[in-house]
């Protein structure tokens, strides 16, 4: 008797007892097995020993399950198949693939549908598969699972055998049954593998599909004659599954046959087979002696047993009955209840929400569009779109991109642009690609019609070479651009989905933690089940359908969308000259991004049913809570859903000004400025707006965002004014709010709006423009009475008419139950912040108060900061430590702690605030002007300067770790920071506000020891030092001067700022000694001031050494004093009585000395030790000069400031606003002194003949690149030709014998080429092919060469008509470094200075010519362009001069492409970079372009950039 399973039903036993008995048994004979296991070791069969390296082959599996002896394996070797090695065990233990742990909960899987020949369909590794079935309802197939793990590493004939063994005893066992039914290979069945879970998915390893196959051949030999046709048509072919995992690239296989008896094969038959066996002794495949007739009894199949054999044939006609009737009920058709994907669609997009906002962002991922489907994708017009990953490349050709930027204005990239790992090695920062401006459309697959390299993949290729940057694209979205939970990720299927975008999916699952807020939408089931079964290895395919819309149509999607969105699809409109309206779409509007457009019908696209009363009433209260009004707060009270907004009388006369400058009542300006200054708090910014509001449908208005460049903004507001208008000199005046302005800016703005309508040359009696300019000010009613015609002053004093209104206004808020401490301000404005009122308000509260406490303590340093440094705070965390309280953990706790230990006084001045960047929670007091009665309430025992004493001393606030970094550079700025209007400030003060108020109300000396304690407090600050330099030198303490400015450079030897300060002090010493000296100065004295001089050069040389080290700054401070110095010593020195001037007006004794050996007798002993050092002031001046020359080369200096007089006398202004002029007063009185005939007399061709020529030819106005260069701004071009041809005559008649020096050469080939421009047919010039020989120097010398070297080779070597006939790399390589060079040296000079502060000035273009003719210089553009000065430079800036015929005929036209926002043309050969002369001005994303090429000392500089029409270009020539 066998202890067996039917033994044990025979008994009574259930079937989860035997189960469990049945695998003790079965791990005990294991167990005396593997103690055995050494004296079988000599009888392993390769079957156990592959099993042994199998990774998928998990602890004591068997090759098969055995049910009643009967035996898949090798006929004679079927017990020891069942077994495995110890060692084997060993072996498997330390495998990294080892099972998983049976306690470990898997993740449920589907098992693949019945006859699903879908190879989309996929399994997940370690998934778990439902439970091994039996026989249910004979349609819905049995399982049964099979590891087949050792079985794949078997010779062919024994796989096979195996395989054919399998499969034949199932289908047997079903068609016997009539049940449908489906054998897995490589599912773990945890009965026969040990240490996996039942229904595990492993897969195996398939070498050869056709094994598999080929295997089912035994049908024939295993099935009777008269059945084996029909087994044929029951038993379908192998299906192959592929098994996918996140962690291994290893390709393995679920491999399934399904057996599918119909009714109509099998009807009345019975199928008893052979199973094939493998002998392992013969080494051949037998069949058993014996046809079996197999069932399925539960999830086994067993053999019919004799004795039942009758019975079971017996009941074969019930069976087939059975089948028949089963087979007609699954052939009806069984109708189901749709899903409601219209409600599922509303809630995956709208948040839970029954309507669209722009609360949450999207981010599309998509793939190639169909062109019928882009008639059905409208509603991805009206949704927040903040980027899309695109995986098709031709879809700006004829695909979605095509479609979608003809209603937005979008910015093409590729994924480096967004994992910041450009190929350009220039990343794009966030604000470069205007992320939140217009949407990022990023090709993740190359784009077809793209000139550069970045071309369409296959999908390995794209695995290896992108996936990276789309991980570290999506990474950055989610880590550094957009707050979780502020976005949705749509994924967009619309045509079949390949790998890539199942990655993208998996990131954004990962990077979002989960599919919360990730929605797919595919109309083809097709399309989504492909999809699905990728990402299923990161997320169950029940989780992806709950996010996912699927089958319903694509037209069905977009009405259903467009239903759910408020009335935003209602277009907007600005009005007209004909006082109709236009039609402003999307796509214009966005455009114009610098611009906040105000529409006529702002906001009338809100559905007021929607705003629940809480929410209108929130808005409201935001406003006079302090919030900057907003235009729904004017729409609200329009519709009176809301309190109306309070008119002040300002805003009347604002609107009176506004009238009087649009009838021409004044002087007419085609750009006119209405100027509204206001006390901080006063409502100046809501009287703007409301203007704004008011004139919506009469003008044109728009806000300015003044974060963009004066040019971008010009370029804007005309194409604003210009939109649908059919006559430009009858278009609406345009309406620009300008707030919290840098007078700078403004300036710069107004400029370029002035001189772009100057351009036009069209007449109008109304201006183009108005500046309505809104800014803060202390004293407004001044600056209105310095201008009344066009300023308004918003002051807190209020009007009668205007008290009643206020008064008015605040019963309202308190009838609405507003707490008082959202009013409080308002309590105040409503008082007009009079001084009386603010002084007994402010004593109201500090009644009584404990005036040593530390909360009062704290009030009195916060109104400190608060008053002196503008938007400066103290941080909830060093509030909590200077009142000694604990941190709290929970932020609601903490806010109430810390409110309940203050005093009643300090919570009602206190606000509490977030930082809008940081979130950093912190107080500041409600108004600087409560601040300021505050301050000096509590300090009126107690000057300020002792105050910032005390709070320096406090270590709880300066070693307090939160918010450090803030509180000290509020500190340093109380000290340190100096007001200047160039930031908004009313003036430019010389100091810190706070160290002017403690010099005026005080004294100096009190100003000087704060200052000292604040260096000592703050780490011995130098710039601390440094201002006590300044501080004494202003107050002529030189010595003390000399002292701190030694102290600053002792901490910061290399700084040029602070060089240049102890520079300043020696020069202002000097100065001021030379103005106090008489007629009784004796010789020391003399040479005392002589040496003060010389020291006052050493620092600022050493200023300039420091400068070029700096990396953020561009100081040329040390040059300018080096020669403001020495020409003020050269003057002094001239009036020295040994150098008296001679009766000719020469100083001839001066010069000798300077620059001879000559030393007069009467100084030679006196002034020994300073001889070397003045008989080098003529060289060292000479270079300072130079170098300053050269810069000039470099940059526009043109600025056009309007100054006042008193402005223009000031040196230092002349230096910064008008350096040419400064540098060529500087420069006579430089030729003044070392220019003299009878020097020159004398020399009679000694060693100082030389000098002689250079000095000849600096007199000449040659001997520098500026000089050369200014001969072309000449307007008697006749003269300056013979001048040059006088200069070259100071040459050698052959510098290719003769060799040159470097700057001598550098001047040379320079005069030619200057020449060549002023008189091409000179005698006096070089073919440019012995100047290209000459200038190869600079190619193949050693040593260092200037720019302006590097800077003729550019000009000389680019690609000429007639010297290049065929393309020459070598040449390219000249260009290559001689371009390298010039960005070397410019980015030296510049560092990390923007380019916006200096303009890059271009000197050369293009022509249209060959040889030197190619070369044309800018003046002789200039002068084919018409108008005044200003319109000239207008219309460079602007780009209208390209517009001009005449210098289209004189200008070549050469195309390229960008990438990255970078630009690109080719050379002979090889492709260059180009600089934009406007950044601006390269079209974004990547497209092919043609422009205008100019030279400057930046490399090559591409001009009026346009999109080139025809995207079929292949090729881009430089020549």
């Amino acid at each position: 008797m066998e202890l067996d399973e039917s033994f044990l039903k025979g008994i009574g036993m259930k079937g989860g007892q035997i189960h469990i008995l049945l695998r003790k048994r079965k791990e005990l004979l294991h167990l005396q097995e593997n103690a055995q296991q050494t004296k079988h070791s000599s009888s392993k069969t390769s079957d156990r020993t592959d099993a042994q390296t199998d990774p998928a082959r998990p602890r004591n599996a068997s090759t098969q399950k055995t049910s009643s002896g009967d035996s898949c394996g090798p006929v004679d070797k079927t017990s020891r198949d069942n077994t495995g090695s110890a060692s084997g065990k060993r072996q498997r233990k330390s495998n990294n693939s080892q099972p998983e742990s049976t306690d470990e909960i898997l993740e449920f899987s589907n098992c693949r549908p019945f006859r699903c020949q879908n190879t989309d369909f996929k399994y997940v590794k370690n998934r778990v598969l439902a439970p091994e079935s039996g026989v249910n309802g004979l349609i819905t197939p049995c399982h049964e699972y099979k590891s087949f793990a050792i079985a794949t590493e078997l010779s062919k004939t024994q796989l096979q055998s195996k395989f054919a063994c399998e499969v034949i005893r199932f289908a047997s066992a079903c068609m016997n049954i009539r049940t449908n039914g489906t054998i897995h290979f490589g599912i773990m069945d945890s009965v026969e593998d040990k240490g996996w879970k039942h229904g595990q998915i492993i897969g195996i390893k398939v070498k050869e599909r056709e094994y598999y196959v080929d295997a089912l051949d035994y049908i024939e030999k295993c099935f009777c004659k008269t059945v084996q046709e029909i087994a044929r048509k029951c038993i379908h072919p192998p299906v192959f599954v592929e098994v996918i995992s996140k962690d291994s690239q290893e390709q393995r296989f679920v491999v399934e046959v399904d057996i599918e008896p119909t009714s109509s094969s099998v009807k009345n038959r019975l199928f008893e087979v052979y199973l094939p066996k493998y002998n392992e002794v013969s080494q051949k495949v037998t069949l058993t002696k014996d046809r079996v007739l197999y069932q399925r009894l539960g999830a086994k199949s067993e053999p019919v047993e004799h004795n039942n054999l009758a019975t079971f044939i017996q009941g074969l006609q019930n069976r087939d009955a059975e089948r028949e009737k089963a087979e007609l009920s699954s052939a009806e058709v069984h109708t189901e209840t749709p899903e409601n994907l219209g409600r599922k669609l509303s809630i995956l997009l709208n948040d839970g929400k029954s309507y669209m906002d722009d609360s949450l962002r999207y981010i599309l991922v998509t793939n190639r569009c169909e062109k019928d489907n882009l008639n059905c994708i409208n509603f991805l017009m009206h949704l927040n779109i903040f980027c899309v990953f695109d995986f098709d490349e031709n879809s700006n050709v004829s695909g979605l991109y095509s479609k979608y930027k003809e209603h937005h204005a979008t910015r093409a990239y590729f994924l480096q642009d967004f994992s910041n790992e450009s190929k350009t090695g220039n990343p794009p920062s966030q604000k470069h690609l205007c992320l939140y401006d217009q949407t990022s459309w990023i090709f993740c697959n190359g784009r077809s019609d793209f000139l550069g390299d970045e071309k369409p993949c296959d999908e390995n290729t794209w695995i290896r070479t992108k996936k990276k940057y789309l991980k570290k694209a999506i990474t950055r979205i989610c880590d550094e651009i957009l707050p979780k939970r502020s976005f949705i990720v749509l994924f967009l299927l619309l045509s079949p989905v390949q790998k890539p975008l199942v990655d993208t999916f998996q990131e954004f699952y990962t990077e979002m933690n989960g599919a919360e807020y990730i929605v797919c939408i595919a109309e083809s089931r097709e399309n989504y089940g492909k999809w699905a079964n990728l990402a299923q290895a990161s997320c169950s395919i029940e989780t992806l359908e709950q996010c996912s819309i699927v089958g319903m149509k694509l037209s069905h999607i977009d009405a259903t969308i467009l239903s759910m969105l408020p009335s935003t699809a209602q277009p907007r409109h600005l009005p007209v000259s004909t006082r109709g309206l236009c039609t402003l779409p999307s796509l214009e509007e966005e455009k114009l991004f610098s611009l906040e457009i105000l529409c006529v019908d702002q906001c009338d696209d809100i559905k007021l049913d929607l705003l629940t009363e809480k929410a209108i009433q929130e808005i409201e209260q935001n406003f006079y809570r302090g919030r900057k009004i907003i235009w729904e707060n004017f729409w609200l009270a329009d519709k009176r859903r809301c309190g109306e907004i309070i008119e002040r009388e300002a805003c009347k006369e604002a609107t009176k000004l506004l009238d009087d400058i649009l009838q021409g009542s004044r002087l007419n300006y085609s750009v006119a400025k209405l100027k509204i200054f206001h006390h901080p708090g006063s409502g100046g910014s809501t009287i703007a707006r409301q203007v704004l509001w008011k004139k919506r449908k009469d003008l044109r208005c728009a806000v300015i965002k003044s974060s963009y460049s004066p040019a971008t903004v010009c370029e804007h507001a005309l194409a604003f004014r210009d939109y649908e208008e059919k006559e430009i000199s009858h278009c609406l005046p345009v309406l620009l709010l300008i707030e919290d302005y840098d007078e700078d800016y403004l300036e710069e703005l107004r400029n370029e709006l002035m001189d772009a309508v100057a351009t036009r040359k069209i007449n109008s009696p109304r201006p183009y423009f108005i500046l309505m300019c809104c800014r803060r000010s202390n004293d407004p009613e001044r600056l209105c009475k310095a201008s009344p015609l066009d300023t308004v002053a918003v002051t807190h004093k209020l009007m009668d008419s205007e008290k009643i209104l206020f008064k008015t206004k605040l019963e309202k808020l308190k009838q609405k139950d507003v707490k008082p401490e959202f009013i409080l301000t308002f309590v105040l404005m409503c008082e007009e912040f009079n001084e009386t009122y603010v002084r007994d308000f402010v004593g109201h509260i500090l009644q009584d108060i404990d005036s040593s406490s530390r909360d009062t303590c704290l009030m009195r340093y916060v109104a400190l900061l608060n008053f002196y440094v503008p938007n400066s705070y103290v941080s909830l965390s060093h509030c909590e430590a200077f009142l000694g309280l604990g941190v709290y953990t929970e932020r609601m706790s903490r806010a109430y702690d810390f409110k309940s230990h203050l005093s009643e006084q300090a919570r009602m001045i206190f606000i509490e605030l977030r930082e809008s960047t940081t979130y950093i929670s912190s107080v500041q007091i409600i108004h600087c002007l409560v601040a300021k009665e505050i301050l000096h309430q509590l300090s009126r025992n107690e000057p300020q300067s002792q105050l910032a004493m005390t709070l320096l001393q406090e270590k709880t606030l300066f070693e307090n770790r939160f918010g450090r970094e803030e509180f000290i550079k509020f500190i340093r700025d109380l000290f340190i920071r100096r007001d200047k209007r160039s930031r908004g400030d009313n003036t430019d003060t010389l100091f810190s506000p706070f160290i002017e108020h403690v010099c005026k109300a005080e004294d100096c000396e009190k100003a000087i020891a704060v200052l000292k304690a604040a260096y000592e407090l703050l780490g011995k600050d130098p710039f601390f030092a440094q201002q006590l330099a300044r501080l004494h030198y202003n107050n002529e303490k030189f010595k003390d001067a000399e002292y701190w400015a030694g102290v600053a450079k002792f901490h910061l030897p290399n700084d040029s700022y602070i060089l240049d300060t102890e520079g300043q002090v020696y020069r202002k010493w000097f100065s001021f000694t030379v103005d106090k000296m008489t007629q009784e100065d004796t010789p020391e004295s003399i040479i005392q001031k002589i040496e003060i001089a010389l020291k006052a050069i050493k620092c600022f040389r050493a200023a300039q050494q420091a400068a070029k080290a700096e990396r953020d700054s561009m100081n040329n401070a040390g040059y300018f004093g080096e020669v403001e110095v020495g020409c003020r010593l050269l003057r002094f020195l001239s009036t020295v009585q040994v150098f008296r001037r001679s009766p000719e007006g020469e100083y001839s004794e001066l010069v000798k000395y300077l620059i001879t050996d000559y030393i007069p007798k009467d100084i030679e002993k006196t002034w020994g030790r300073l001889h070397s050092r003045l008989k080098g002031l003529r060289q060292n001046l000479y270079n300072a000069l130079e170098w300053i020359s050269e810069d000039l080369s470099y940059f526009q200096t043109d600025k056009n400031h309007e100054k006042d007089e008193e402005d223009e006398k000031d040196e230092k202004e002349e230096q910064i606003y008008n350096p040419r002029k400064w540098l060529k007063r500087q420069s006579e009185v430089y030729a003044k002194f070392f220019i003299s005939t009878s020097v020159i007399e004398d020399s009679n061709g000694g060693p100082e003949s030389q000098l002689i020529r250079r000095m000849n030819i600096y007199k000449s106005g040659g001997g520098s690149v500026t000089n050369i260069l200014s001969f072309l701004t000449d307007k008697k071009e006749n003269r300056s030709a013979e001048k040059l041809e006088k200069i070259l005559s100071f040459y050698t008649e052959n510098p290719l014998r003769d060799k040159l020096e470097d700057n001598d050469l550098i001047n040379y080939i320079l005069c030619h080429i200057t020449l060549a421009c002023l008189a091409p047919g000179s005698a006096k010039l070089l073919p440019a092919q012995t100047l290209r020989e000459l200038s190869v120097r600079f190619f193949r010398g050693k040593r260092p060469f200037p720019a302006s070297a590097h800077f003729l080779l550019t000009l000389l070597y680019w690609p000429d008509e007639a010297l290049d006939k065929e393309p020459n790399p070598d040449k390219d390589e000249i260009l290559n470094s001689a371009l390298q060079t010039l960005k070397r040296l410019y980015d030296i000079k510049m560092k990390d200075v923007p380019t916006r502060k200096k303009r890059i000035y271009t000197h050369f273009f293009l022509g249209k010519g060959y040889g030197l003719g190619k070369i044309v210089h800018k003046t002789k553009i200039d002068k084919l362009i018409s108008g005044s000065l200003d319109e000239r430079r207008m219309k460079w800036l602007h780009g209208t001069v390209w517009s001009i015929s005449k210098i289209r005929d004189i200008l070549k036209r050469v195309s390229g492409w960008t990438k990255d926002r970078n630009l690109f043309i080719r050379g002979h050969v090889k492709e260059f970079p180009i600089l934009p002369l406007h950044r601006d001005s390269v079209p974004p994303g990547n497209e092919n372009v043609t422009f205008y090429l100019g030279f400057s000392f930046n490399g090559l500089v591409a001009f009026n950039i346009e999109v080139e029409n025809n995207p079929a270009v292949s090729k881009i020539q430089g020549i």
